[in-house]
């Protein structure tokens, strides 16, 4: 597949109440030469339109208002899958269980070392470069099917095989789950 249009470089985003380990953390974070984007709680974070960018969020657990598995919560049921490391000068078993068990990438207790937050912090861009690129391979899949395909008739070209099973699965009323498979088995 074509590699997707050029994106803004990875940026980190952190978000803790404590405005002394934001500056520090985006010190740390600017030092290996990575953006960074702090916000001193989940609704001032909420309410930033997040780039096209590979990201990853710093999250600290307990916070005025909302907490960080309360945000965690409510960003995946938006369906917005940026990855997350929690940090946390309060954490026990059951809420690091929590976390991880809802697709976290890292759970670190305060005070933690620079460079397991910086593994850490590589780690969940890499995932979500490797999502991203997903999506954009997903997009111009849909696009070829959708050129190589006609709506209104189930003509195709002869030579492409995928658009003949295309048409197969629109006469059962399944085109979305074809295109599903044809990528899962590209892969």
């Amino acid at each position: 597949m074509n590699s997707p249009a050029k994106r803004s470089p990875p940026v980190v985003f952190v978000v803790d109440d404590d405005s002394a380990v934001r500056e520090s953390l985006d010190s740390l974070i600017r030092s290996v030469g990575l953006r960074v984007e702090t916000f001193s709680s989940a609704q001032e974070f909420l309410r930033q339109k997040l780039p096209d960018a590979p990201a990853c969020l710093v999250l600290d657990i307990r916070m005025p208002g909302r907490s960080g598995l309360d945000l965690q919560h409510e960003l995946a049921a938006e369906e917005r899958t940026t990855p997350i490391i929690f940090i946390t000068g309060h954490g026990d078993i059951p809420m690091s269980v929590r976390a991880m068990k809802a697709g976290a990438v890292e759970f670190l207790t305060k005070p933690f070392r620079d460079r397991d937050l910086l593994d850490a912090i590589h780690q969940a861009i890499q995932r979500d470069q490797a999502a991203l690129q997903r999506r954009a391979d997903l997009a111009e899949l849909q696009t070829r099917y959708e050129r190589s395909c006609f709506d209104s008739q189930f003509v195709c070209q002869p030579h492409h095989v995928g658009c003949r099973l295309g048409a197969a699965g629109r006469q059962t009323g399944n085109r979305s789950n074809f295109v599903g498979w044809h990528i899962a088995t590209a892969y």
